[in-house]
Parts: structure tokens; sequence; C-alpha cells
């Protein structure tokens, strides 16, 4: 099975929202066993939307479109619903008395005609009934292709693809089995990753493929299996990935898509019950903001001091004004200095330090632009490493949070059993 995804609407086009809708739909048809065929942006226009439609009849079996279902003038699916299909708009009763329990009974006002007008929905469509909003789902077919209207609020939306979309699709249509596997490595760059399993990539069965997505200090790769037996390609893809483990074991640090450095640094911390804080200069709190992004990080994060500017080094932190003065601000003495001091400060098992020229001028430091240094300090020793991350600014910063907590998880996990 294909399906396309439609979302609708002005705002999305110039960029005054996000379009997150067709990213849950696309995840939620891929776990059932539809494969997207195209996920596509349009304006409010009738034209357009119509145009559309005929582009994706009977080359795909579901289309679903969100937005364009509320009240105002501007929102315009229903009334290019009807046109498309030679209907015409009805008043659902069953609509119509939720939407006005909703209104009288949950909001405590009169309702409205522009309420009521909610409930008008196609004469030959499937309503598909919104609990948790106003405008309710359509569902309907033309020729070899269903058709999927559903609200733009990301809330509603998802409501009605779990509870009505889902399991409707689920009883009605046969599917092949999509399995995914995704391997998240760290500390190796994706052509040299490329290179080193190349044997192994060119022996994947036809049935299973292989995709490199890259991001910063990391590169997840994704295992694809298609067919008819689950049993078959749940084997085949645990095979292979016992295979890449003892190609590149070293780099892998976990095995799931939503997972996370952070997630893993603070699930070991957590195991382990350690403790760690941050002394943050050119970084400016991000490596605190990311760990503390976790679920139970209070659990282990015991506090940063965010020592930007050198006067806060030396009264926060207690870095001897003549250590700066010789070795400069952005160096591996007052990094170390930094970490051992605020992991005393705070009490903890672990403390990460970071000091550096973020650019894109020197400031106080003549170290290069681009130029970090970064202190562990942990019950038996400090590690300091220095980088030169290059520019511009933001990669500066991203590159050092991200190598901070490499530096972390390699530490810890000479603990871990």
């Amino acid at each position: 099975m294909k399906a396309s995804i439609i979302t609708i609407g002005d705002e999305i086009l110039i960029g005054q929202i996000v379009d997150t809708n067709s990213a849950f739909i696309a995840k939620s048809l891929d776990r059932i066993g539809i494969e997207i065929h195209e996920m596509i942006s349009i304006s409010d226009s009738k034209e357009h939307i119509l145009k559309t439609f005929s582009k994706f009849q009977n080359k795909v079996d579901l289309v679903i479109i969100t937005g364009g279902l509320g009240p105002t003038k501007d929102d315009i699916t229903k009334k290019t619903f009807c046109d498309y299909f030679d209907d015409e708009l009805i008043v659902n009763q069953e609509v119509l008395k939720h939407v006005t329990q909703l209104i009288e009974g949950f909001f405590k006002r009169p309702i409205t005609q522009i309420n009521k007008d909610q409930a008008l929905v196609p004469s030959k469509c499937t309503v598909l009934h919104n609990q948790v909003g106003t405008a309710p789902g359509m569902w309907m077919k033309k020729e070899n292709t269903v058709f999927i209207s559903l609200p733009g609020v990301p809330f509603e939306m998802k409501y009605l693809v779990e509870n009505e979309i889902i399991p409707k699709v689920v009883e009605e249509y046969k599917r092949p089995y999509i399995l995914h596997k995704t391997v998240l490595t760290y500390g190796i760059g994706e052509s040299l990753l490329a290179e080193t399993i190349e044997n192994w990539e060119n022996n994947l069965p036809d049935f299973i493929k292989l995709a490199y997505l890259p991001s910063l200090g990391s590169v997840r790769l994704r295992l694809s299996a298609r067919g008819t037996n689950k049993e078959l390609l749940e084997k085949a893809i645990s095979e292979n990935v016992i295979s890449l483990s003892k190609i590149i074991g070293d780099s892998i640090v976990g095995f799931e898509e939503d997972e996370t450095l952070e997630k893993i640094v603070g699930r070991f911390l957590t195991q382990q019950g350690k403790t760690i804080s941050t002394a943050e200069s050119c970084t400016g709190g991000k490596i605190a903001q990311v760990l503390t992004s976790v679920s139970g990080a209070s659990n282990y994060f015991k506090g940063s001091v965010v020592s930007y500017a050198t006067e806060t080094k030396v009264s926060l932190l207690g870095i001897h004004a003549e250590l700066i003065q010789k070795h400069s601000v952005v160096s591996a003495e007052v990094a170390q200095q930094m970490a051992v001091n605020v992991r005393n400060l705070m009490k903890t098992d672990y403390a990460i330090a970071t000091t550096g020229n973020a650019g894109p001028s020197k400031g106080e430091s003549e170290a290069e632009v681009g130029a970090v240094f970064i202190a562990l300090a942990t019950p038996n020793e400090v590690i300091i490493e220095e980088f030169n991350f290059g520019q511009p600014r933001e990669k500066v910063i991203d590159r050092a949070v991200v190598k901070s907590l490499e530096m972390l998880r390699k530490e810890i996990l000479k603990n871990v059993q």
C-alpha cells in the first residue's frame, strides 16, 4: 500500500508554523506497513487542492489531508471535497450534538452558527468522530483511492489517526510488514563509517535497506526490512545487527530511533547512582540544558555554573587570576580547575567544564577561533581534551556539547558491568 500526505495552509508555506503533522502521520502509517509515496504542503486555494487531488488519484491507495477544517472563511477543505466528489454538505446530527455539548458544556457559552457549521460534512463521507475537538474527520473513496481529511490542530489530528484511521485501515486492508532497527553510533564520521562497513552493507539481503542518518557528532544507521513473513524479517535484522556490532561495536551507543546520547548517559548515571555537574563558559549552559531535557534528570544532575565572563570564573568558581593570566582563559589549565572546582562545589561524582573561543572574534583570549578545551573531572582523575571545531559559532557550541557527553559516556562505561 502507498499513501500521500498533504498539508494545507498558507501559514506553512510562509514559514509561520512548522509542519509536524506529516511526520506523525508518516510514522503511524509506516508502523502498519504503508509506504509513504510523497509529502507536500499546498496553499489554501481551491484550484490547487483540486489539482493535487487529481495528481494522486489512482496513483496511491490513501491520501491524507490535514488543515482547512476550521469554522472560518479561509477554511475551504470541506467545500473543496464536495466539488471533487460531486457532493453537497449536510448537517451530521451526531457531530452537531458533540459540538453543542463541547461549546455549551465545557466552554460554558452559547453555541453560534459558526460552531454549528462545524457539523456540516459531505453527504457521501464516512465521518471520523473527533472527541477532542469540533472538526470531524472525513473518509471518502473515489475509484481506487481513499481521501481522508483531518483537522490541522496537532492533538486533534493525532487523536483521529490513532483512534479512527489506523484501526479502520488495519481492518479493511491487507498490508506487508515493515520493520525498522536503528543503530546509533557516535565518534565516527559518515564517510569513514561507510568505508568500515562497506562489505557488511554489500552483503545485506535484498529485502533489507540501509539508510545513513548523520547529525552533529553521530550517525544513525536505519535498517528497514519489508515482506510478508514477520519472523523471517525479525531474524534477518537481528543477525545483521549482531554482525555489525562485531565490526563497529565500540562506536555503537544504542539501538532505538529515539535514543540520544543524553538519555544514554542519564540512564548509566542513574543505574550507577552517580551524579554530574557542569561549569560552562563557551557552551553557555547548553550542556546543562541538554542533560536536563531528559525526564528524571534530577536524579543525577545537581547544577551548573555558567561562568561566561572571566570575573565569574574567578569570583564563583574560585579560579586563580594568576592562573588565567599565565595560561589564558582558554586553556587546559583553566578547564581543569573549572571542572575540579565545580565538582567540589556541587559535591558530584563527575563534572564537565568547557572553555573556548566560539567566535566569530577572538574575545579575551588569543586562542584560535573554534578552539575549545573540555575537562572531565572524575573521582580519580581529570581528563582534558583540546579541539578546534572551526566555524560557525553555532557549530562550535553544538560540537563541544556532543564531545563533552561523549567523554562522559566513555568514562562511566568503564564502571558498567
